[in-house]
């Protein structure tokens, strides 16, 4: 039988512990790599390609939503599950946009977990009660014909991970090492994300940020 690899990145200890207590006690199962930040749980998903990869939401460094792209990118064959506190119906739609194929909140997950995996395992997607009634609430607002309206300015990927860094408090400098590139190209992106999102300050981009579910408050 092929040894399922699992793949946790959260930057919280206690909570990759617990996850890593429950998952190892299921028999083929095992955990081939903890990452504490999103861009490490890219590296990891590169060169492991695991079969399951569980991703908080509110990771320094690259945030869940980015993560999930990314690793959705470099190792196809990996079934990304979140991992979240946090959800909403724009969230949620983000995050399965982004390639994720489960949304689990952390209320759920002790009983929840291997009923979660399992299902990804078997290709079929996996939502936790709360999530799926936002989901179908949204999807009956917009009616079965209609398309989820876009809420908010769209921001690509790597506008993203500047937003992210610049609340995190990072420098133009030290973002442009981050990303591996210049730091012109860091001010014009900063400069265009924040004509897009409608504010003046870094102050203003870190509210902005929390508010977006980017980076943690």
């Amino acid at each position: 039988m092929t040894t399922v690899r699992i793949l946790l990145a959260d930057d919280h200890d206690v909570v990759r512990r617990g996850l890593k207590a429950l998952l190892q006690e299921h028999a083929g199962w095992e955990i081939c790599g903890e990452a504490l930040s999103g861009r490490e749980a890219v590296e990891m998903a590169l060169q492991m390609q695991p079969h399951i990869a569980i991703i908080d939401l509110m990771m320094p460094d690259l945030n869940g939503l980015e993560t999930t792209r990314q690793i959705c990118k470099v190792s196809q064959r990996t079934q990304v599950l979140v991992f979240t506190m946090h959800y909403s119906e724009t969230l949620v739609h983000e995050v399965l946009e982004a390639g994720a194929r489960g949304y689990l909140l952390k209320t759920d997950g002790e009983r929840n977990i291997v009923a979660a995996v399992e299902k990804l395992l078997h290709h079929q997607p996996y939502f936790s009660a709360q999530v799926s009634e936002t989901v179908i609430e949204g999807f009956l607002r917009s009616g079965s014909h209609g398309s989820r309206e876009q809420t908010g300015p769209r921001l690509t990927p790597r506008e993203r991970e500047v937003i992210q860094l610049l609340a995190e408090g990072h420098r133009n400098k030290k973002i442009a090492q981050h990303l591996g590139i210049s730091i012109k190209t860091v001010e014009t992106h900063r400069t265009t994300l924040m004509r897009k999102i409608g504010v003046k300050s870094i102050v203003d981009v870190v509210r902005y940020a929390v508010r977006n579910h980017l980076t943690e408050p």
